[in-house]
């Protein structure tokens, strides 16, 4: 009996738990159903985005302009490239001329040259916009590039080229100073001052001046900035210098790093190399390094201050022929002084000995062993103190010539003028003053180093200063030495710079082919005769007619080998 009430117990108990069960799931459908028979009607809809459903859209890479320099007849827009972009040519961008009423063009142009310098950065030099008118540049085909007018500066005043040196010093280049030529300025009115963003002085870095003096500023580097440099993460770094009771000048100098450490005592990769600032001589260079290489140079450093002739398709052809040419853009209005230090600095720890000369200015060796042995007779003297060689020149004039001798300057012009002018140098980098104060192509040295000069009659240079008209009218464009008056200008009228008699404007003289000619001088025409002449076509290496005739013996030697 009682067996039987506790059965019934449970079977009610089940049947209680199951029902249950059906009665709420019943309910959930019911009320599901209703509720979505009356949505239509009663109930509001929410409509998401889509896009809010989306990741945001990552801005595709642009180029964008760093910085922007007007100088006196021309612009320069710095360009930075996304690593995937591939650099424009001229045919692709638009120098842009705007107001600022009026933001459309007034005025497009094609840019004057390109210049592809740091990796994945650009420099294009724009014409001068008209006075009143702003400048931009567009894409043809993506439109205009846009340009922050923090970014754009003046040309004076400007730190625009900075380098670390091996002794962990910082060399800031720096236009608007105003200091003497060959004088020192006093460094504790002066700071190198460091950082990304010059408006946030939270985030600067300064440091002590140790030298003042021309367009050149030497202080330390800080440790902080020394530890980026060696850990390679400096590439953005600016640095600026700062006058006592004045603002941070403007900058756009990124400190490039010559080398990592100052190198063992051993000999050095070369001997002898050169130095050079030119604009426009791309014709003369191939003779020039020619002749050079046959004497005993090794290297060349062409600082190219915005020429817009051939010169690089020229360098090109002399670097695929095995002469060591580097070819530097040099983009600032007379500043010789500061790109020549630039230069001793870069060639310090390559070449033994560095010469400072013009490409229309030729070393005449008159002795045996050449310009090698000349620099090691010399230096030998005094001790092995001797760091400087300074060879005197002699001017030579047109020679009778109205038109550019085809066969090249050396066999062309062989008259000059009877009295020996201004000397030019050859000086061991390495024993520069600290200040790197030069002029007129000579530097100061350090102590103990001295300089010595050479006999005539064992070397001279031959300087092709007084060309026909149609070359030399050029050099009233600008003088590159940035305390030599330009020739246009009524000032210093008396220097040995300028031409006696000439003035200020370049109007051809009627005698002009006839002037400067005091002493017939035939020896280094006579040397480049018989040493660079091709006995079966007559002609010199450096003349296009020489590099025609040797593509056609090629060809014709490739013809026979396929016969």
């Amino acid at each position: 009996m009682k067996d039987h009430r506790k059965h019934s117990r449970a079977i009610s108990w089940s049947t209680f738990f199951w029902f249950t069960i059906v009665v709420v799931l019943s309910s959930i459908i019911f009320t599901s159903l209703i509720i979505s028979s009356i949505h239509p009607f009663y109930l509001p809809r929410f409509h998401i985005p889509i896009a809010a459903l989306k990741w945001p859209t990552p801005v595709p890479p642009q180029i964008t302009i760093r910085e922007t320099v007007l100088l006196p007849d021309h612009v320069l827009i710095f360009l930075n490239y996304p690593l995937s972009f591939r650099y424009h040519t001229k045919r692709d961008l638009q120098c842009v001329y705007s107001s600022d009423h009026d933001s459309k063009p007034r005025l497009t142009q094609e840019p004057v040259q390109l210049y592809s310098i740091r990796l994945h950065e650009q420099i294009v030099r724009c014409p001068i916009p008209p006075r009143g008118e702003n400048i931009s540049l567009m894409i043809k085909s993506n439109g205009p590039i846009q340009i922050k007018k923090s970014s754009i500066h003046n040309w004076e005043p400007l730190v625009y080229e900075a380098l670390f040196d091996r002794d962990n010093t910082t060399i800031v280049f720096v236009k608007g100073l105003n200091l003497r030529p060959e004088k020192l300025g006093e460094p504790s009115r002066f700071q190198c001052v460091y950082g990304w963003d010059f408006t946030k002085p939270n985030f600067l870095f300064k440091s002590d001046v140790l030298s003042v003096a021309q367009e050149i500023i030497r202080c330390k580097t800080p440790i902080s900035i020394l530890t980026q440099v060696q850990s390679q993460s400096q590439a953005y770094v600016k640095v600026s210098i700062q006058v006592e009771g004045k603002k941070i000048f403007p900058s756009i100098a990124r400190p490039e790093l010559i080398s990592s450490q100052k190198p063992a005592r051993r000999r050095k990769p070369h001997e002898l190399c050169i130095c050079t600032m030119l604009r426009n001589q791309a014709r003369f260079i191939k003779e020039w390094v020619m002749y050079h290489a046959k004497i005993g140079v090794e290297r060349w450093f062409i600082y190219d201050n915005n020429s817009d002739d051939d010169i690089e398709n020229v360098i090109g052809f002399l670097q695929t022929a095995g002469y060591n040419v580097t070819w530097h853009l040099w983009a600032w209005v007379k500043t010789q002084e500061a790109g020549f230090a630039h230069c001793a600095l870069r060639a310090q720890s390559s070449c033994e000995w560095v010469g400072f000369i013009d490409v229309d200015e030729f070393f005449n060796v008159k002795i045996q062993g050449g310009l090698k042995h000349v620099i090691w007779h010399y230096s030998k003297s005094r001790d092995n103190n001797v760091a400087e060689i300074r060879t005197s020149c002699y001017s030579f004039g047109p020679s009778g010539l109205k038109e550019v001798p085809r066969e090249g300057v050396m066999m062309g012009y062989t008259c000059r003028l009877a009295e020996r002018e201004r000397h030019k140098s050859i000086v061991r980098p390495d024993a520069l003053n600290q200040t790197l104060i030069n002029v007129v192509h000579h530097f100061h040295l350090r102590r103990p180093f001295m300089f010595t000069d050479v006999e005539k009659d064992v070397m001279v240079i031959n300087h092709y200063k007084y060309q026909v008209w149609k070359v030399f009218k050029q050099k009233f464009y600008r003088r590159v030495a940035t305390y030599v008056a330009d020739w246009k200008k009524d000032q210093n009228v008396e220097s040995k710079d300028r031409v006696p008699g000439l003035g200020t404007k370049p109007v051809e003289p009627a005698d002009w082919s006839n002037r400067f000619c005091e002493v017939r001088d035939m020896g280094l025409r006579n040397w480049v005769f018989n040493n660079f002449m091709d006995r079966r076509t007559h002609l010199f290496p450096w003349q296009p007619e020489f590099q025609r005739h040797i593509i056609k013996r090629r060809r014709r030697r490739k013809e026979n080998v396929i016969l």
